[in-house]
């Protein structure tokens, strides 16, 4: 993989800025979430997934309950296209077909670490590392969380070789966008370094699953995230590889649906919470699933933007 030109490298770093403000600072060393016991329940209320007590992380607060949203009446749904990946995750296929372990790394920003859940029992990854127990519960499915509260596409790829890669990964879970869009960074150097950081966890031999931007009022009100947000759609397709449509999917809820932010939104009007987390696992662990069993003639089926 050719090497960013230096004067490309200065632009992208002199942007950044402050870390994104967090309900929930998860902290930098990983969360291992393996072998959860039970099947997680259908998302109505989530609850929190059986861990090993010697991995189980601890809630940050001892009275979590002000974390919580009013989303005890709301279900977990959306349209089929929002539990659909367009390419056969191939990799992760052979080893759930041969009984192999399977791993999965979950890379990002603070919404992947967990920002606005109670707990991290509660962010997306341990909460897919549950859902996909449930569906493959005689498989040995390990999920590593290595997201890192605001962390830019930048600091992401620096992390990959040790981070990402070393765990030697089937799968690779990349939410990217977010904090460049927040911090008003131009576009075009963002494009290259997308690409580059696909082509280096394609070389590593796993799948790639790019999951974009949260629909969250912060975001939204920033001018940049229309072409972010098409960027991500386009750098996938060019690369041939997933794209797990969380802007879309949270968009659906607000404007279809009709939910109200504050049931999937953190106070901060940024981060996701218990909710909107245990959702997105489960229509991810979705996808996944039938991605991963999906007959190899099958064609992708293409899901509009």
């Amino acid at each position: 993989m050719a090497p960013i030109n230096k004067l490309l490298r200065v632009c992208v770093l002199a942007g950044a800025s402050a870390a994104t403000p967090v309900v929930f600072a998860a902290p930098r060393a990983e969360m291992l979430v393996t072998r959860v016991a039970a099947p997680a329940p259908a998302i109505v209320v989530p609850a929190p997934p059986a861990v090993p007590s010697s991995e189980a992380a601890k809630p940050t607060r001892s009275d979590t309950s002000s974390l919580q949203q009013p989303s005890s009446s709301v279900a977990c749904s959306a349209p089929a296209e929002f539990s659909h990946l367009n390419y056969r995750l191939r990799h992760s296929a052979r080893r759930l077909a041969s009984g192999e372990p399977l791993t999965i790394v979950a890379v990002g920003s603070s919404s992947t670490a967990g920002a606005g859940a109670s707990s991290p029992a509660m962010s997306y990854p341990s909460r897919l590392a549950a859902e996909l127990k449930a569906r493959f519960p005689t498989r040995d499915i390990t999920v590593l969380n290595r997201g890192v509260n605001g962390d830019e596409t930048e600091d992401m790829i620096a992390r990959f070789e040790t981070g990402v890669i070393a765990a030697r990964p089937e799968l690779v879970l990349w939410q990217v966008g977010v904090n460049s869009v927040l911090r008003d960074h131009p576009l075009k150097p963002h494009s290259v370094l997308l690409h580059e950081g696909i082509e280096e966890l394609k070389d590593a031999g796993a799948d790639v699953v790019l999951i974009d931007l949260q629909f969250a009022p912060r975001v939204i009100a920033k001018p940049e995230t229309p072409g972010m947000e098409d960027q991500i759609a386009f750098t996938a397709k060019e690369e041939s590889v997933d794209l797990f449509r969380r802007f879309a999917l949270m968009r659906n809820w607000h404007e279809v649906q009709h939910i109200p932010f504050d049931v999937f939104v953190s106070p901060d009007e940024l981060h996701m919470n218990d909710w909107s987390y245990g959702c997105v696992a489960k229509l991810l662990a979705t996808a996944i699933a039938e991605a991963a069993t999906r007959p190899t003639a099958s064609a992708a089926i293409r899901s509009p933007r």
